[in-house]
């Protein structure tokens, strides 16, 4: 997976890209293995051998174990194969530690907050299946997609499948879980709609953007959070915060990645610079970029006119004149203000290890383009 695409240009409009917006978390200038913790829930985030840190590792053992038993499948071998197709090859589990630190402004050792952890990935692993079909992707998680190996029908269906799972432990932790997950599912769906089509005529690009962003990435990591805390029956003013608090961390670390998609090397971005511009994916700091009034920004709305960036001594030429546009340092400036404004959402919070983690959390993304 490519992750966190915005919009995509074309002659005829602005169009959202063909991955829009999927939210690791991972350092992308710190990788971590296949299936490993990853380094912004390690000892940065969560002091190593605290309470909170033995804990999580604990308790997302039992998520491991409920996941599996969840798509566990006696009778028909393949759909046990195909449903923990991509949960076998590894992945962050990002979401399900966000609804365990939910969890903890509650009472994290209520039995329903493993089953909330495991319908956040869930709903993540099913929505990668659809992806992956739309985008046609050969592989992720280091091995082949569902649709590479099976064909796109049956990928489609795993991911209906899985939220189908997701749907029923929701409904056994309530109604309120149970809309909060299905509203969460109209947001994405509706992202995806948002992506596929151009933005409306007199509607501003960025807003656009933003808005697939919101729908597409963000959702789904406030409603991990808020989920969490829900169940763990946290008060209800700390849940919206918190999920307040997840959508613009979803928002601010999309922004970041892509400021670091132009200006960072290959061997810290884990990408060749220029990813998006090759593919026609107009970013944030583009977008600020082609708003300027001088030549530079001219010439870019030149060169992405006809759409992706083939030839590379276009792309180089795109790069440096984004490298040298305000697109940059504006790009930054909202990537600081949605994580300052996720980290003013936790000011009500107990001031626990739990916010102490997420608040750590706010301050690795907004450095993260420094």
């Amino acid at each position: 997976m490519r992750a966190f695409r915005t919009c995509r240009w074309s002659p005829v409009g602005w169009n959202p890209g063909p991955e829009a917006n999927k939210l690791t978390l991972e350092d992308e200038s710190n990788r971590t293995p296949e299936g490993a913790a990853p380094a912004v829930f390690s000892g940065r985030l969560v002091a190593m051998g605290s309470t909170l840190e033995t804990e999580l590792r604990h308790r997302m053992s039992e998520v491991e174990e409920r996941l599996r038993k969840v798509l566990a499948d006696a009778e028909h071998r393949f759909v046990t194969t195909g449903t923990t197709h991509l949960i076998e090859a590894g992945g962050k589990r990002v979401r399900p530690r966000l609804a365990l630190l939910g969890a903890q402004f509650g009472d994290p050792d209520r039995p329903q907050v493993i089953d909330a952890a495991v319908i956040t990935e869930l709903v993540h692993v099913a929505t990668l299946h659809h992806d992956d079909v739309m985008d046609a992707a050969p592989r992720r998680h280091g091995v082949p997609t569902a649709n590479a190996m099976w064909g796109n029908n049956i990928a489609v269906l795993l991911g209906d499948l899985l939220l189908a799972r997701a749907a029923e432990l929701a409904a056994d932790l309530g109604t309120t879980s149970l809309r909060l997950q299905a509203a969460t599912l109209a947001r994405l769906v509706r992202g995806q709609l948002l992506e596929a089509t151009r933005a409306p005529r007199h509607t501003d690009p960025m807003v656009h953007c933003i808005q697939v962003m919101a729908d597409k990435s963000a959702s789904l990591i406030a409603m991990a959070v808020e989920l969490g805390a829900r169940v763990a029956d946290a008060p209800e003013a700390h849940a919206r915060a918190l999920a307040r608090y997840g959508e613009r961390l979803g928002i601010a670390f999309q922004i970041s990645d892509d400021v670091i998609d132009i200006c960072s090397p290959a061997a810290e971005s884990g990408k060749t610079p220029g990813t998006d511009l090759r593919e026609g994916v107009v970013t944030v700091p583009v977008l600020h970029a082609l708003a300027g009034d001088g030549p530079g920004a001219a010439r870019l709305g030149v060169i992405l006119a006809t759409g992706a960036v083939t030839d590379p001594a276009r792309v180089a030429e795109a790069l440096d004149l984004l490298r040298a546009s305000p697109g940059l340092d504006k790009a930054r400036a909202d990537v600081h203000r949605y994580a300052e404004s996720a980290t003013t959402e936790l000011a009500g919070l107990p001031p626990t290890e739990a916010r102490e983690a997420l608040g750590a959390l706010a301050r690795f993304v907004r450095n993260r383009t420094a």
